[in-house]
């Protein structure tokens, strides 16, 4: 017998905002990394998708938040394969000089919430979470690894269109 698949996975947007263009040579180094650095997260426990601009392996050309923002959006089968991917993988390396590239944040500018499995989540649709957890702060609707809720908490409140199982079920 087969396990029955999640009904939820994990949606995660970041946004930063970038110090240099992509072409200038500061920010060569981070451009070199995309494709290590996605190659690994293609590859890593629990990855689902990732957003990618149509003919290119990354997103960095996507400037749905304004010209010097650019955007990660993905989705994992649970907080605790994106977490690993994040922080104990090759990832880390790279996120430990984002300050080489990317401005320093003076607000919330990644944002977790739950989709239903299968659901690929828009541009759109990860901008309005970013921006409902900083008029709001974090809530089953939209939250942090810090401030995580589960996917049952984000059903329960009637959240987005996710069902989960109830234990009794």
């Amino acid at each position: 017998m087969t396990a029955p698949a999640p009904a939820a996975h994990l949606a995660e947007l970041n946004v930063a905002v970038l110090r240099h263009p992509l072409d200038d040579p500061r920010i060569a180094p981070f451009v070199e990394l995309l494709d290590p650095v996605n190659e690994l997260a293609d590859h890593a426990p629990g990855f689902v998708w990732r957003l990618t601009e149509e003919g290119q392996n990354d997103a960095t050309g996507l400037r749905p938040a304004g010209e010097n923002f650019i955007v990660n959006l993905s989705v994992w089968q649970s907080q605790e394969a994106l977490w690993d991917y994040t922080y104990r993988s090759g990832h880390l390396d790279a996120l430990r000089r984002r300050r080489d590239w990317f401005e320093r944040h003076v607000e919330a500018h990644m944002v977790l919430w739950w989709i239903p499995a299968g659901h690929l989540p828009t541009v759109e649709e990860a901008l309005e979470r970013l921006a409902d957890l900083r008029a709001n702060g974090p809530t089953p609707r939209a939250f942090t690894f810090h401030s995580a809720h589960s996917a049952e908490e984000a059903a329960a409140h009637g959240t987005n269109a996710v069902s989960v199982p109830r234990a009794e079920d």
